[in-house]
């Protein structure tokens, strides 16, 4: 592990928080999540005759919808240009011939935009959470928390991912829409590829343990693993949705969706490094 001035990556990670406070953005995608979730929360269960939230299990599985379309699209815009824009704009070698290394170039940009987008997240979903604990209490925020975190987590894998196309190219109109093909091939595309592929072979194509083999494969796309690790591990939801049989009960386990989540957000920064310094 090369040697990293902490002092100037705090300090280059700050400079990214507040320009992403100077406009707005925090404010923005904060008043988003708070509109939408609480719309969600109250309005979800109206086509049963109900309003306001008919359990936190119902709850947490109608927000997750909202966090798989919505976070890794704001998390890939957020960090696209990160270094591409940098580049199209100039200053990138201005800033390289600081007393600065390109690892904490890197890092500071990410840990910027990543606290932005965590802060965003986070404030965007606190009033909806206050509502819960006052109708479910301590166990159902218990849940949301867990939710929340999660949601955190899955935004800074997309942004991870966001940083490697902004290292991986020259310009920002291709970093652009490299940044909306993949959150169209994560978030519509994968599942539908996947389960059009097990029943157009009638699982023969995973062999005898079909089911179980495409669960597994599910471990290769962020979103997937934010579904299994909100919605396969509340048993009521898993028995309404019926996926029991095809997700085996190995990955209803927090603690091996967390590390694959974490592995997420490792890889694609570790790879965007070291593209970045070759």
């Amino acid at each position: 592990m090369p040697d990293i001035e902490w002092r100037q990556l705090a300090t280059l990670a700050g400079k990214e928080f507040r320009d992403r406070m100077r406009n707005r953005w925090v404010l923005a995608v904060a008043l988003v999540f708070t509109v939408f979730s609480l719309v969600i929360t109250y309005f979800g269960a109206a086509q049963q005759g109900q309003l306001g939230p008919r359990s936190i299990e119902f709850t947490i599985a109608s927000l997750v919808s909202l966090v798989i379309y919505l976070i890794p699209l704001i998390a890939l815009l957020l960090g696209f240009d990160a270094i591409v824009g940098e580049r199209e704009r100039g200053s990138l070698d201005l800033l390289l011939a600081l007393p600065i290394t390109r690892l904490e170039l890197l890092l500071g940009k990410f840990l910027g935009l990543a606290a932005a987008l965590t802060l965003s997240t986070v404030i965007g979903f606190a009033l909806d959470g206050l509502l819960l604990f006052r109708q479910f209490g301590w166990p159902g925020l218990y849940h949301y928390l867990g939710f929340v975190f999660s949601s955190v987590l899955l935004g800074l894998a997309f942004l991870s991912l966001a940083l490697l196309i902004s290292v991986l190219t020259r310009e920002r109109t291709k970093a652009s829409g490299l940044a909306i093909a993949l959150w169209f091939g994560l978030v519509l595309v994968f599942d539908l590829l996947m389960l059009g592929l097990l029943v157009a072979s009638g699982g023969e194509v995973f062999g005898k343990s079909g089911g179980q083999a495409l669960a597994y494969l599910l471990l290769l796309n962020p979103t997937d693993i934010f579904r299994i690790l909100n919605v396969f591990s509340l048993d009521q939801v898993r028995s309404l949705y019926g996926l029991a049989s095809i997700v085996p009960p190995a990955l209803a386990n927090p603690w091996l969706m967390g590390g694959a989540m974490l592995a997420w957000i490792a890889a694609p920064l570790a790879l965007a490094t070291w593209r970045f310094r070759s």
